[in-house]
């Protein structure tokens, strides 16, 4: 009985807490927070000044004793008592924000993206990191089976579904067959090594320090995956490593791709490493559906056509790809009953429902 009230009175919600930014889907409203996975200290104090969109209005920009820094590295946690306090700010924003019936709210049930390849003490740190932050009960669901189930792809069926999720800080490519992983890679090459990879060429070839910013913003603008016929240009500022002085240089898209080769075949040879794995009934399947790509990375200009190119198969950007996790983690939340195979739960003692 006490369960059941508990249900009523509770705000379900599904959070993509990704490396670059965190999404927060509740049951029945759809996704109301998607801001930078961006956290703002007091290092004397140890105060949180700013969490999400206004902490990162400050990255580059602090004095020496406040530091504004992503907790998660890589899709995992790398400070447990800041992702503690980020999740935090996101439950609770996303409680206040819903409606409470009669006046009162239960502790939420929450579930989570997290990548393919983490470990169980990664996949702990994520539960404790919820409860923590005042979760009832934590669900943890793999996040390219979660874009899976965002793009509307039969992932229950016996067929193979390829998915390729490119997020921030890693690549999760993933054959899905009857609810589960047949084949996966993950990889540590995504949007937050693009960002480097053309921060590092601006110091190579020009001598000049530009921020990841900038970086991101050359690449959202003029980055591709292939040399494009279309010529694009865009001013790059930042200080000149030998004179120590502000310089602005242009830089032009071709330049861009040649930074961003090397991060490009990397992704490439993991999708073809987990091809090799896939077994042949299920290649079929892939073959004739295509792969279907995921994730803020999947938007980098030619991308899906170079794919298709060196894997012979067609290649397909899903619709809305930056919300694909979250709008599966939240499709599975609103069926715990029939999609509760896909996911993780923190006490098995508990009922799922």
């Amino acid at each position: 009985m006490l369960k059941k009230l508990s249900s009523l009175l509770s705000i379900d919600m599904a959070i993509d807490l990704g490396t670059a930014n965190s999404l927060v889907y509740v049951k029945d409203r759809g996704i109301i927070i998607n801001e930078p996975s961006v956290v703002a200290v007091n290092n004397k104090t140890g105060q949180i000044l700013a969490i999400g969109e206004e902490a990162k209005k400050m990255v580059g920009r602090t004095p020496a004793y406040i530091s504004a820094t992503r907790p998660l590295v890589n899709g995992v946690i790398s400070d447990f008592e800041v992702t503690e306090q980020m999740l935090k700010y996101f439950i609770e924003k996303a409680t206040t924000t819903s409606k409470k019936l009669f006046g009162m709210v239960s502790m939420p049930r929450v579930i989570i993206g997290i990548p393919c390849g983490v470990t169980e003490v990664e996949r702990k740190a994520v539960r404790d990191a919820a409860k923590n932050a005042g979760a009832r009960t934590v669900f943890l669901i793999e996040e390219p089976l979660a874009s899976a189930i965002g793009a509307k792809l039969p992932v229950q069926d016996a067929g193979g579904n390829f998915i390729v999720d490119i997020g921030g800080g890693t690549t999760e490519v993933a054959v899905i067959s009857l609810g589960g992983i047949v084949a996966s890679r993950s990889l540590r090459v995504a949007g937050d090594k693009l960002n480097n990879d053309i921060v590092d060429f601006a110091q190579k070839e020009y001598k000049l320090l530009i921020g990841e910013r900038t970086a991101e913003s050359i690449k959202i603008n003029i980055g591709s995956a292939i040399p494009m016929k279309e010529k694009m240009e865009m001013p790059m500022r930042g200080r000149n490593l030998i004179t120590g002085l502000p310089e602005e240089v242009v830089i032009f898209n071709d330049d861009v791709q040649r930074a961003l080769d090397r991060s490009v075949k990397q992704i490439i040879a993991a999708i073809k490493i987990t091809i090799e794995e896939t077994p042949p009934e299920l290649l079929a399947d892939v073959m004739t559906n295509g792969i279907y790509l995921a994730g803020g990375g999947s938007l980098l200009r030619g991308l899906d056509t170079l794919i298709s190119k060196e894997t012979k198969m067609p290649c397909k950007i899903i619709d809305d790809p930056l919300t694909s996790v979250v709008r599966g983690a939240g499709i599975a939340l609103e069926n715990i009953e029939t999609l509760s195979e896909v996911m993780s739960k923190d006490d098995e003692n508990d009922a799922p429902y």
